[in-house]
């Protein structure tokens, strides 16, 4: 597979050159690389010794390419994999359910908001719920605290300007109340916000010992004047380890803070972003969107289970698996779906029953239609599968 590079601001311009050799000679971010159908960065394929994108080459056969039951369930490929390399921090985002998704879409489609404008909320129809694989520590935020937890660190930063929220949510200390409260943080403005804002850093200014809020400081360089520096003391904030992954369901705030994983997803564009952005917001949609239950930290980790001499990392939705390979030699593996393989720390061969066999580098990868049948695969280091 030929795949699209993203350069977005927040990207690293190190972490593919170290992890897969990738060159960067003009130095610049190299943030995603996109595997899979998506328009806004299509993959391309060799078949045939021709040159394909990958979506005209799956729409030649959609039965065979992705199986008869993925076709009629799906429009086209029904995931995306990424390589994701953040060296700053991104938005605070959830996306929308599937039924909000499409609701949203058909709404705006009805006010004829342009799908590209800035102020457009849903760019699709679809759910982007996800997966992400730690390659490197990864820094992240995700889910709301306990709402014991986040009342706890209000009181102890005791921002005054904000005090009759903070004692409101503290007489309503459950989903209602963490709306509530949510909304209105979002909502400040003017004064009220800036001296809010100013007695939180000036707090953490104070606290610098204090993990939690030397993030805070880091995140007001990045984003000064910004409502999102109180997020970290409503989110839970945690770091993946090299071969940990965390699901993040559809409502859920998160946001990817430092650091390298492999990101698998639902094949939509649908972002809400509630703060730490230049881009549109829109507070109410966000709001709507948003499931205020806590969630323990304990519980974020996806722990695998062992499946066909793999790592299989369960996840709540139909839209994709994804697995874990390493260290294999000749494994037998059978195609129910089309599928990535994407080769992270060493190189892969695969072997198909007629006889043709391809070996490629790390930070690599091959797609696999479901016509296959059955494929062995080889490599002394990991590989990750995405399939259905």
């Amino acid at each position: 597979m030929k795949n699209v590079i993203q350069h977005y601001p927040w990207g690293s311009t190190t972490s593919f050159t170290q992890l897969f050799g990738y060159k960067n000679s003009i130095n610049q971010p190299q943030a995603e690389i996109w595997m899979g159908t998506h328009p806004n960065g299509c993959s391309q394929i060799v078949a045939n010794e021709e040159m394909y994108l990958l979506s005209d080459f799956i729409n030649l056969n959609r039965t065979g390419v992705l199986s008869e039951s993925i076709a009629a369930k799906f429009r086209g490929l029904p995931y995306l994999l990424k390589v994701l390399a953040a060296d700053k921090p991104l938005s605070i985002q959830v996306h929308p359910s599937k039924v909000q998704a499409k609701e949203g879409f058909e709404k705006e489609d009805q006010m004829s908001i342009p799908r590209k404008a800035a102020n457009r909320n849903y760019k699709d129809p679809n759910h982007k719920p996800e997966l992400v694989y730690a390659l490197t520590p990864y820094h992240a935020m995700n889910g709301f605290r306990k709402y014991s937890t986040i009342l706890s660190l209000f009181r102890k930063v005791g921002v005054s300007a904000i005090e009759n929220l903070v004692f409101a949510l503290e007489e309503s200390a459950n989903a209602d109340g963490l709306e509530t409260f949510f909304r209105s943080i979002l909502s400040l403005d003017g004064p009220v916000k800036n001296k809010a804002i100013n007695q939180l850093l000036n707090y953490a200014e104070n606290n610098k010992h204090d993990e939690l809020f030397t993030l805070i400081i880091e995140l007001s360089e990045q984003y000064p004047g910004d409502i999102g520096l109180f997020s970290p003391l409503m989110l839970n904030v945690l770091t993946l380890q090299p071969r940990e992954a965390m699901y993040l369901d559809a409502c859920t705030p998160h946001a990817y803070l430092k650091g390298t994983a492999l990101e698998i997803m639902a094949n939509s564009d649908n972002v809400l972003r509630s703060a730490l952005t230049p881009k549109h917001i829109d507070i109410e949609e966000v709001v709507r969107c948003t499931h205020f239950e806590e969630k323990s930290q304990n519980a974020l980790l996806t722990q695998p289970k062992e499946h066909n001499g793999g790592l299989l990392f369960p996840v709540p939705v139909d839209d994709f698996n994804f697995a874990i390979f390493e260290s294999v030699n000749n494994i037998s593996l059978s195609t129910q779906s089309a599928e990535i393989l994407f080769a992270i720390d060493s190189y892969m061969t695969l072997t198909h029953e007629s006889g043709e066999s391809i070996t490629v580098n790390k930070g690599e990868s091959v797609f696999i239609p479901a016509y296959a049948n059955k494929y062995l695969l080889s490599s002394k280091g990991r590989v990750a599968r995405a399939y259905n």
